[in-house]
């Protein structure tokens, strides 16, 4: 093996050298054609208008003549603020209760429209167009509303510096695919907006988007993008207007019934099928708009079923627990406001509430976001420097969370952070975790900004839930202190984004005794710092290569009391051309230190990824390098490989199909394999209906031989779904569905263990 430290030195020089050169490349540069100026922009008024709009896609109505009509003049990617490749216009005006939005896109071609008649939030490889609002204007958050030509919704809600979140707000959409290309046209009432409190006008931050995807993915859009701002919503034009609007009475009342039916069979996979669980639940979800911006979400015995399967993940030969999106829309309301450089709150960890309520909204320069929900168990993540454990408590909890930010001006906010979660066990012996917390936001220049947190927290676990796990759950390896105990946890990142060159460093400390039982932190008793650099070049949409990137970076990690965990010296490249085709790439260096002693881990991962033609995707991810053997405290050369089939055959039928397959060797010979097959298949009747089916297939075996404690040479897990779904609004829904799933090991060969039959119906009653 190389010595790290003089490739790390040698690496260092020659990134230094790359990096002032291009920076001095880059000062040279003369602007981007059509690159902004950092003026002021003056505003659109959209108008208001007497009556709404049949959402037909049609564009037929009076309302339309009167309407603000904006033209999205620039392709901002993969062209850099070039003339749009196509024409596309966008159509706003407001009633006192809806904004009305339409589009014109006009296509040369319109045979080459990509539209799929899909379920809500799976259009995004389709062409598409946007509407991105920034409704207090504090150029932090937006909320964006999509569709595809065929009038299939999604939305996302856009923060500053941190990643999207999820939302399903209820609103009208449709659209039309016609000769000169199609029309999508939205009905946005206010209430599914939050805005400012105030009679007069207002003043939105906004955007409009179109998704052209050829043999280019060409990204059109309302303004152009200075590649030096890494402020993306500080650039957006503005409209004016909105006097008078108001979300009415704003209420909302979703109940729902539940039915489950469990069979499982005596033996786990021996014996005969007894009922495990039947029943039938009603529930209750309301919610009651104060005002504008402010929002209470109240709920009695909810339905918080998930009628998706998780995609499976590698759990083999992993150090920290795994984590799982959040789809449950009580939780999704609002979560934008909980985010933080830390996961404090991960929702996921509620898994069966009895109730729960929340308020969440923005009151002038004031966010403030409260939920309280009584989960009937408790899940934990037990964290440590370099592995965590699971389990749970047989007991209920109490989770509540506080969060307030408040923007001390448009490029600097604080924000404050409480959760709390409680609960008693058999013995009463108190459980509780802690956690309070302070953040910062700062946009030093319109290339930098600067974004820090400091975390503390007090816990105290049952003695019995560490050495007398309640039944079912794995008794955790690793020990934690009896009584209560508290640690702290640190982060800051720092960012520069230019046209060319971009930077950045970060630092996270994360104390031994510091727990965040309702968020997801399985990671604790280190010190990491991070620093690197990337430089990007452009060229003509059509070029063989349209975009490439290139960086690297040094990190290193220590424990609490400054023993070596790992440093290493990375690298990626990017890149981006026709049918497009992308790879990305990353690996490096490192050294790390486990179980007592030093391994290289050094490992270079490839993805990549084309469209053939419009109707098929093809991905592959590899993985090779060195890898250790957790389980037994070794070095191994891993191997990994990913490939990725999807198949839109027509407007109505999508198949995908994905095979995971990774081998570890050691000195001694193969250490394991492991297969996972997913395959999904979804037959969409209508924007409203469809049936899916999901097959999931895990395969391991094992030399039991190189193990040091007994493992099973062959286990196997085999899963399936088959789901039917009626689907109005996220709310007014009808699901019913069957799920099973299968297991084998060694001798025991592979056997139905449980079979379930589930439905749902909800309905959202809203004025």
């Amino acid at each position: 093996m190389p010595n790290l430290t003089h490739s790390l030195r040698s690496l260092l020089i020659a990134g230094a050298i790359l990096g002032a050169a291009c920076a001095t490349a880059q000062a040279g540069e003369p602007d981007a054609p059509g690159s902004p100026a950092l003026t002021p922009k003056a505003p659109h008024r959209v108008p208001r208008v007497a009556v709404g709009i049949q959402v037909d896609g049609v564009l037929g109505e009076d309302v339309w003549r009167e309407a603000l009509v904006l033209p999205l003049e620039y392709e901002v990617s993969p062209g850099e603020n070039i003339p749009a490749v196509v024409r596309t216009e966008v159509l706003l005006a407001y009633t006192s209760s809806h904004l009305l939005v339409g589009f014109r896109a006009y296509d040369p071609d319109p045979a080459a429209i990509r539209a799929r008649v899909c379920d809500r939030d799976n259009l995004f490889n389709d062409d598409w167009v946007a509407l991105n609002l920034d409704t207090f204007n504090d150029q932090r958050r937006s909320l964006i509303f999509f569709s595809n030509p065929l009038g299939i919704q999604a939305e996302n809600i856009e923060i500053e510096g941190s990643e999207s979140c999820e939302y399903d707000p209820i609103w009208d959409s449709s659209g039309r695919i016609t000769g000169e290309g199609y029309i999508v046209e939205m009905s946005i009432p206010f209430e599914a907006l939050r805005f400012q409190r105030s009679v007069e006008d207002q003043i939105w931050g906004v955007d409009a988007i179109r998704n052209y995807p050829r043999s280019v993915q060409h990204r059109l859009a309302l303004f152009p993008r200075d590649r030096s701002n890494i402020c993306y919503l500080c650039q957006a034009d503005k409209l004016v207007g909105f006097a008078g609007a108001t979300p009415g009475r704003n209420v909302e009342l979703a109940p729902t019934v539940s039915a489950l039916f469990v069979q499982e069979r005596e033996g786990w996979t021996e014996g005969r099928f007894v009922d495990r669980e039947r029943k039938l639940d009603p529930g209750l979800t309301a919610r009651l708009g104060f005002t504008p911006n402010i929002a209470l979400h109240a709920t009695i015995n909810p339905d918080f079923s998930q009628v998706e399967a998780d995609a499976v993940q590698m759990s083999v030969n992993r150090q920290f627990a795994l984590d799982y999106a959040e789809r449950r829309p009580f939780f999704l309301e609002g979560a934008d406001v909980f985010r933080t450089r830390f996961n404090l709150v991960r929702t996921r960890s509620l898994a069966d509430p009895n109730w729960g309520f929340k308020v969440t909204g923005k009151e002038g320069t004031n966010a403030i976001g409260f939920f309280a929900v009584e989960d009937r168990i408790t899940n934990l993540v037990f964290p440590a420097s370099q592995e965590s454990d699971e389990t749970a408590l047989d007991a209920p909890c109490l989770g509540t969370v506080l969060r307030y930010r408040r923007d001390i001006t448009s490029a600097a906010s604080v924000g404050l952070s409480l959760t709390d979660r409680e609960s008693y066990d058999r013995d009463a012996e108190t459980y509780y975790n802690r956690v309070a917390g302070l953040d910062g936001f700062l946009r030093l220049t319109a290339r930098d900004r600067i974004q820090c947190q400091v975390v503390s927290s007090h816990t105290r676990y049952p003695e019995w839930s560490v050495v007398e796990p309640c039944e079912g759950a794995e008794l955790p390896s690793l020990e934690q202190p009896r009584g209560g105990f508290g640690g702290t946890a640190f982060d800051v990142l720092y960012e520069h984004a230019a046209r060319g060159l971009d930077w950045y460093a970060v630092h996270r400390t994360v104390g031994e005794g510091f727990r965040a039982d309702l968020g997801f932190i399985p990671h604790a008793d280190f010190h990491y710092s991070e620093a690197g650099w990337g430089y990007t070049w452009h060229r003509e949409p059509d070029h063989w290569w349209n975009m490439l990137n290139l960086g690297s970076g040094v990190e290193a990690e220590h424990t609490s009391d400054w023993r070596k965990v790992a440093r290493a010296l990375t690298f990626w490249f990017d890149y981006s051309g026709p049918r497009q085709a992308r790879v990305d790439m990353w690996g490096g260096l490192r050294e790390t230190a486990y179980g007592g002693k030093d391994f290289n881990t050094s490992i270079v991962h490839v993805e990549a990824g084309a469209w053939p033609n419009g109707a098929l995707y093809t991905e592959l991810e590899a993985e090779v390098g060195w890898d250790i053997d957790y389980d037994n405290v070794r070095q191994g050369d891993v191997l990994r490989l990913g490939p990725c089939l999807e198949w839109m055959a027509g407007r109505h039928l999508d198949l995908r199909l994905e095979h995971y397959y990774e081998r570890l060797d050691v000195e001694a010979g193969r250490l394991y394999t492991a297969n996972i097959l997913q395959a999904r298949a979804v037959y969409q009747f209508t924007r409203r209906a469809f049936l899916r089916l999901i097959l999931q297939s895990q395969h391991y075996d094992y030399a039991a031989a190189l193990y040091a404690e007994e493992v099973t040479p062959e286990e196997s897990v085999l899963a399936s779904q088959v789901l039917f779904s009626y689907k109005i609004n996220p709310q007014t829904v009808f699901f019913i569905g069957y799920s099973d799933d299968y297991y084998g090991a060694g001798p025991v060969k592979t056997t139905q263990t449980d079979r379930t039959l589930f439905a749902k119906l909800g309905y959202a009653w809203v004025r």
